[in-house]
């Protein structure tokens, strides 16, 4: 078998006249090593043409064994950077030579500035993360025959007494939607005040809500996780900073790794694509006064007994809630959600809504997936989860290729192995879809992830990943 295929990187390098390659490699690898990115993921080194004949640049490009790359001063000048410098702008030309020369190939910033006595470094990735792609993508026009495990809906839903439920409520379709008896009861599933919830069309309304109306001025987003939220608040504008979790540390979070100033923060629990579950005393630790804190609880009704969530807390201030019925109950096509925050956050969040943002068709659904007997049904459905994922990482165990990061508490798995890409191909013409993770910004083409399906559907995809692994090694 082939080794991981780790993401690619690039690392804007500028200096003062006479800068040593010492100095430079230094600051190269202290800056890779403190970010947990692997020297020999470096594909090259770049500045500005004016310093590629510089000795400490070239010899430090040289030492790496990789390419100088030289960029016009005017074309590094038009690239927005986060932080830009009057006294570059004078010497070189462009605002950031380390940052402007990391992004220049289109790639995604990972590391901001870093500075010594006499070099700057920035480290990028060399190709952009398609934040558009979703797990759909692997099935859309496919065909009949795929087993699905690339989407994150529970098969075999909704139950029949949904579909019944929604139904019936297309009787009503010449009114207007009337939202109040649904935010009544999704207020009181959660022990809340109406004045703190907000019906929305799915969780994906709510990220552009959220990225629209809040004003955020340093919007952090917590990687990898899903990709909407950042592409939400990169289409209202904003620079977007990225705290990355590292596959090392099982993805777990360190709230001091979010910085201080951010006023935004994003993170999901449990994590998609991770399927890490944040204690909840470790987010907690993420609010305070004039942040807001978003947490994604999309995938928090399939934990049994919804262990660490926030969904209810009135004693956090700036805290925003996400939740979504239509992974527990097959929804994705009718679009249902909600927010829960404080009551002006929700004001504003409803101003940016256009008028009846969600049908009575939807809201008929969340009167009823949020009802005492639905709740129960969940419950089962988790720990019915629960119990399959057990089997699947069971049987991925027996695996010496592939290995599982982190506590996995999720309705999906991610799992790392070797020349992935292809094996997903085999999976593939095998009858099973399996989601890439090289979208996922923070993951790199050796990672996919699978949903959680009962024990015989997993059963044969083991069957499948062993004929694929076989395949692949040949």
């Amino acid at each position: 078998m082939g080794e991981y295929v780790t993401q690619q990187l690039v690392v804007g390098v500028g200096g003062r006249a006479g800068v040593s390659v010492a100095e430079v490699c230094a600051l190269v690898e202290e800056t890779l090593r403190g970010a947990g990115l692997p020297s020999e993921a470096v594909t090259a080194l770049a500045t500005v043409e004016s310093k590629t004949a510089e000795a400490g640049i070239a010899g430090a490009a040289e030492r790496f064994g990789v390419p100088l790359l030289g960029y016009p001063a005017e074309q590094l000048a038009a690239l927005a950077v986060p932080h830009p410098s009057d006294a570059a702008r004078s010497a070189t030309g462009t605002p950031s030579v380390a940052e402007a020369a990391a992004l220049a190939g289109g790639g995604e910033l990972l590391v901001p500035k870093r500075r010594s006595v006499a070099a700057t470094c920035a480290v990028a990735t060399a190709h952009a993360h398609d934040l558009r792609h979703h797990g759909d993508a692997e099935v859309i026009d496919a065909g009949s025959g795929l087993v699905d495990l690339a989407v994150n809906v529970r098969s075999d839903t909704p139950p029949e007494w949904l579909k019944q439920r929604i139904a019936a409520s297309l009787g009503d379709l010449a009114a207007y939607p009337d939202g109040r008896s649904a935010r009544a009861a999704v207020a009181a599933r959660h022990g809340l005040p109406v004045e703190r919830v907000l019906l929305t069309a799915g969780a994906a309304e709510a990220f552009v809500l959220i990225a629209r109306a809040l004003g955020a001025v340093r919007p952090v987003v917590v990687h990898p996780q899903f990709t909407e939220p950042e592409a939400a608040l990169r289409d209202a504008g904003h620079r977007v900073e990225r705290v990355l979790l590292k596959a090392s540390d099982g993805f777990r979070l360190d709230p001091a790794a979010v910085p201080e100033e951010a006023d935004l923060v994003v993170v999901g629990n449990p994590t998609n694509p991770t399927s890490v579950l944040h204690p909840a005393a470790t987010l907690a630790a993420l609010t305070r006064p004039g942040r807001i804190l978003v947490v994604d609880e999309a995938f928090m009704d399939a934990v049994p007994g919804e262990r660490e969530a926030l969904a209810g807390r009135m004693d956090l201030p700036g805290l925003v809630v996400l939740r979504s019925l239509t992974k527990t109950w097959g929804l994705a096509g009718l679009r249902i959600g909600y927010v829960l925050a404080e009551p002006e956050v929700i004001a504003k969040l409803a101003a940016a809504q256009p008028l009846w943002p969600v049908s009575t068709p939807a809201l008929v659904a969340a009167e009823a997936c949020v009802s005492p007997a639905a709740l129960a049904e969940a419950e089962e459905a988790a720990r019915r989860i629960a119990v399959d994922r057990a089997h699947l990482l069971a049987g991925l165990a027996e695996f010496d290729e592939v290995t599982v990061a982190g506590v996995a508490e999720g309705p999906f798995v991610l799992i790392r192995i070797p020349e992935a890409a292809e094996v997903r191909t085999r999976l593939r013409a095998l009858g099973f879809a399996v989601r890439r993770g090289d979208t996922f910004p923070g993951l790199d083409p050796s990672w996919l992830r699978l949903a959680v399906r009962d024990r015989p559907t997993t059963g044969r995809l083991l069957q499948a990943l062993d004929h694929a692994l076989t395949l692949t090694g040949r």
